[in-house]
């Protein structure tokens, strides 16, 4: 039986709210240009970036530890969420703009997306059983897009201002939540679901059946978000010395996250015959490469350099999913949301650490195609992992 045909209306709706929830993450980074002269901050851009990912690295460990995505119905939990979340979005609106202000936001922004992205993939393990492999990557292709969303508003909207912007994506993510909550069955959580235990947290450093799954999906977080985050100066550097006509730089930037979606999707459908670990080592191997090319190409004209940011941006997130499929699948069911929350909690820790070396590398000698070199350690440990899982991937 097709997934379409076991699916009716639920995955379109998890998918469309996973979209939704997600345009929160990355809409500071979208209106930096505004807030920079405001704040009068030019080293913001990590930071914007960075107090979304600590406050959902405390979001995803707190849900942890309280056991909340396997105690509760996960469509309660992902509504409740996603609704102060966008309503964090927003709350710097209506105090004088200053940094702290606007990291506050943000920070809390990202806490309350830890009851979004993670317990959204929960429901979606939760109700289908095959073909977890596709159901993913629509499911993850739903976040890259709602990543790259404020961007390509920012594009097509010309001077829509910042606050315009922020209020649209809270009504889109608000509305996300509403349809998912009046559209998708809750299910009852597993009779055996209990608190997270504390001392569990050692349990994920020990040999296990998602281990393998769960380092490559360190490895790949290492480069995906600090990629997003300096995207934008990457491509302002590669126009400024290559001047041309049409697309703005947020679409640019739009195209190449939005690329994610289609590598998320087609590598569901290629895991369904060669299996998640494999898909999973193809696209972080091509994700290394296009580091490792990356000064090379950066001299190429626009049109080649766009094409390499699609191809790129495609191999860089189109491996989550397939992460994301294999812990979920050798997770105990009982703790199944608490240990996707947990490793995802773990992965994006990593993604600060990235993005701030990644920023004090951009302080210290400008942007360049070399620097992205940092970020090469990401897919060569993700790699290792996977080598060992491919025997006993299905």
């Amino acid at each position: 039986m097709s997934i379409r045909s076991r699916t009716g209306y639920s995955l379109p709706v998890i998918v469309f709210a996973q979209f939704a929830g997600t345009s929160l993450w990355f809409v500071g980074n979208a209106i930096l240009p505004e807030l920079q002269p405001l704040l009068r901050a030019p080293e913001l851009t990590s930071w914007i970036t960075s107090a979304v990912q600590i406050g959902f690295i405390t979001g995803t460990l707190l849900y942890a530890i309280l056991g909340i995505p396997d105690r509760f119905r996960s469509t309660y939990i992902f509504f409740v969420s996603v609704l102060l979340a966008a309503i964090a979005n927003i709350s710097w609106l209506f105090f004088p703009v200053k940094a702290e202000s606007v990291l506050v936001s943000r920070f809390l922004t990202g806490f309350f997306l830890a009851g979004v992205y993670p317990v959204g993939m929960k429901i979606a393990a939760d109700r289908f059983k095959t073909g977890l492999g596709q159901v993913m990557g629509f499911l993850v292709g739903a976040l890259v897009l709602g990543t790259a969303f404020p961007h390509f508003v920012r594009g097509i909207g010309g001077q829509l201002p910042y606050r315009t912007l922020l209020l649209l994506v809270s009504l889109l993510a608000v509305g996300g939540g509403v349809l998912l909550t009046a559209l998708v069955p809750a299910t009852d959580p597993p009779p055996r679901a209990r608190r997270f235990r504390v001392q569990a947290l050692v349990t994920l450093w020990k040999p296990s059946p998602f281990r393998p799954a769960m380092l490559g999906y360190f490895g790949h977080m290492w480069e995906l978000y600090t990629l997003w985050a300096f995207l934008p100066l990457l491509i302002t550097y590669v126009r400024q010395q290559h001047p041309v006509g049409g697309l703005t730089d947020p679409l640019w930037a739009f195209g190449a996250i939005a690329a994610g979606a289609l590598g998320c999707v087609g590598g569901g459908y290629w895991s369904s015959r060669i299996g998640s670990t494999r898909v999973a080592r193809y696209l972080l191997t091509t994700s290394g490469l296009c580091i490792l090319l990356t000064p090379l190409l950066i001299r190429s004209p626009p049109l080649v350099f766009g094409l390499f940011l699609v191809i790129w941006g495609a191999t860089a997130a189109g491996d989550s999913p397939q992460f994301s499929t294999l812990v979920a699948r050798h997770a105990p069911l009982e703790d199944r949301g608490s240990i996707l929350t947990l490793v995802t909690c773990f992965g994006f820790l990593l993604t600060v650490v990235s993005i701030q070396f990644m920023g004090w590398l951009v302080a210290r000698t400008g942007i360049s195609g070399w620097l992205f070199y940092s970020l090469l350690p990401g897919p060569l440990v993700g790699i290792l992992a996977l080598r060992r899982a491919a025997r006993s991937d299905g």
